[in-house]
């Protein structure tokens, strides 16, 4: 019996001869997706401004969210602060103001998302409940200075939609 012990105490304290790792992977993919819909344009009813207010011949840019996991995001949509490209405005102020509010829905309860959502500074949250296709119409208005005209050229600006898991 004593022999028994100390060839077990023996094996036991044998160093390990062998080790293995093994990596694990995993891809996650969203199950929200971001599509841009209609691209926007500004329309230049004035001198001293650009909207892309249909009234005053802009085009609204639309946003499409599809959500295929109802409660896991919230899209996250940024109106411009700034222009992308655009003329020398020689340090002038330029005041933006912009919103985002969800306007076609494939499930009419989707109507929640305008009640739910949260607007802090240029940002508009939307908490996504529910499945399906939801269109965002973003509206972006850019007034130049105190009373002085936006220099002739092209101005480009440009909306951040996300999805960002909760």
């Amino acid at each position: 019996m004593k022999n028994k012990l100390i060839i077990l105490a023996t094996i036991m304290a044998a160093p390990v001869l062998a080790t293995a790792t093994t990596p694990i992977s995993g891809t996650v993919a969203s199950k929200c997706i971001v599509t841009t819909d209609t691209d926007g344009v500004y329309g230049n009813p004035s001198a001293t401004k650009l909207t892309t207010a249909s009234s005053d011949g802009g085009v609204l840019p639309i946003i499409r969210y599809d959500i295929i996991t109802a409660n896991a995001y919230n899209a996250r949509i940024s109106t411009p602060i700034s222009f992308t490209s655009s003329p020398s405005l020689a340090g002038d102020v330029v005041n933006w103001t912009g919103s985002t509010v969800a306007n076609q829905m494939s499930d009419a309860g989707m109507s929640v998302f305008n009640t739910d959502k949260v607007v802090y500074n240029n940002t508009t949250e939307f908490p996504l409940s529910i499945a399906g296709s939801v269109w965002f119409d973003i509206s972006s208005e850019a007034t130049y200075g105190y009373n002085k005209a936006f220099p002739a050229g092209s101005y480009s600006a440009v909306v951040t939609a996300e999805c960002i898991a909760q």
